[in-house]
């Protein structure tokens, strides 16, 4: 049996007391307490406050169903960092601490689910090919688990996630074995899945044993974009993806798209080096299309109206420094805005950095390409029974209409 749930992290325009009494009065049996630094933050959170929340749930029908400590909480402009694998042991302590943290708070609110992500395999892991980051997670997933006391009900939670090292939800079954606890399962997110997995029914009904809670959004098709450094033996393939290729030595850009290719120069137009090693790249993927060539400096580097598309395209990037990243954000935003010579847009869809070239964007359901009533169906026949939390961060302005057509929509598939 699937219930549905709302997630606190879209109502975070509300104050926390009046966004649980508005998913109450929206009609969803549960609800996720999601950490916030400005709506429900654990550094801050008293008990005087936790015991108001709990009088709060008391006197609704509305159930806490999981915490949620928080992707974007140290640093919103570099979601999941620190994380339990970073490098640094500081970092890994200050994300077991926020993890600590949500076991305590769901200890005192009677919540049994605690979930979190194991983060991303960044530019410093590479530079330490000594340090296994795989090591660093398991150990840190221990360090959280000693906080919950023997025979207690509260099961933390790892939610596979695109780009993460965790990833697609064979690697987070593996993982559950690994750690080998009964504290520990997974936290499935459909938008996720759906964005990481072949056979996407097929995986949701082999991890529904393992599965303990939900999140749920939409999803649609996109301009799958790989950004990648170059390197000594990059293989591409197009019928996979289209390709931005960094070059280290002149922090440039290379666009492998068989229809526009372009180099993002900075000042310089290529000398004969580095452009036999351009062709090179072209030639290897069969593309005869002339190279444009566009000025890294002429390119529109303020505000627009698709940034958080692009914010969640970059930070879903793994192996690359947050500079690399941020440096590509005016040519992403140029591929999205400009039009070739007949007038047609470079990229007419969202971009995405995904197994499947899904979207990792979550949208209100019913306005993407996902299947809930099958992908429902998967895991309740193969065992999950718990709570399907509505997670759309990205509509906290308009989330009166988030909520209510959320739960119009999914409430025909539970």
């Amino acid at each position: 049996m699937i219930q549905l749930s709302y997630s606190t992290f879209g109502l975070t325009n509300l104050t926390f007391l009046d966004a649980i009494q508005a998913v109450d009065r929206a009609g969803y049996p549960g609800i996720e307490l999601a950490f916030h630094r400005d709506q429900f933050n654990p550094f801050e959170i008293a008990d005087d406050d936790l015991d108001a929340v709990k009088r709060t749930l008391g006197r609704l029908n509305v159930r806490a169903a999981c915490v949620a400590t928080a992707s974007h909480f140290f640093t919103p402009s570099r979601p999941h960092e620190p994380s339990l694998m970073s490098v640094d042991l500081a970092g890994r302590k200050r994300r077991i601490d926020l993890i600590k943290r949500g076991i305590r708070v769901a200890r005192k609110l009677g919540v049994p689910l605690v979930t979190f992500g194991s983060g991303f395999i960044r530019d410093e892991h590479l530079n330490n090919p000594s340090i296994d980051p795989h090591e660093l997670l398991v150990d840190s997933i221990h360090q959280c688990l000693k906080e919950i006391r023997p025979g207690e009900d509260i099961t933390l939670l790892i939610e596979p996630e695109p780009g993460m090292h965790i990833e697609t939800l064979e690697q987070g079954i593996r993982l559950v074995k690994e750690v080998n606890s009964p504290h520990f399962q997974l936290h499935l997110d459909l938008c996720h899945n759906y964005c990481s997995e072949q056979n996407y029914l097929g995986a949701l009904a082999k991890a529904a044993p393992y599965t303990r809670f939900l999140h749920v959004s939409d999803a649609q098709e996109g301009y799958n974009l790989k950004l990648v450094k170059m390197s000594e033996g990059l293989r591409l393939d197009l019928n996979f993806a289209r390709y931005l290729i960094y070059f280290p030595e002149t922090a440039e850009y290379l666009l492998v798209d068989p229809d526009h290719p372009i180099y993002f120069y900075d000042d310089e137009q290529p000398g004969p080096a580095q452009m036999k090693r351009v062709e090179a790249i072209l030639s290897s993927v069969n593309i005869s299309v002339p190279l444009a060539f566009v000025d890294y400096n002429s390119l529109y580097a303020g505000s627009s109206p698709i940034d958080n598309e692009i914010f969640v395209y970059l930070i879903s990037t793994p192996g690359l420094s947050f500079d690399v990243l941020e440096r590509a954000r005016p040519i992403i935003l140029y591929l999205r805005t400009a039009r070739d010579e007949n007038g047609k847009p470079l990229v007419d869809k969202m971009v995405a950095n995904t197994l499947t070239g899904i979207v990792h964007f979550h949208e209100i359901p019913g306005e993407g390409t996902m299947d809930f009533a099958a992908s429902f169906k998967a895991l309740t026949d193969n065992g999950f029974s718990g709570y399907a939390s509505v997670e759309l961060y990205h509509h906290v302005a308009s989330w009166e209409k988030a909520l209510h057509d959320s739960y119009r929509y999914l409430s025909q598939f539970v």
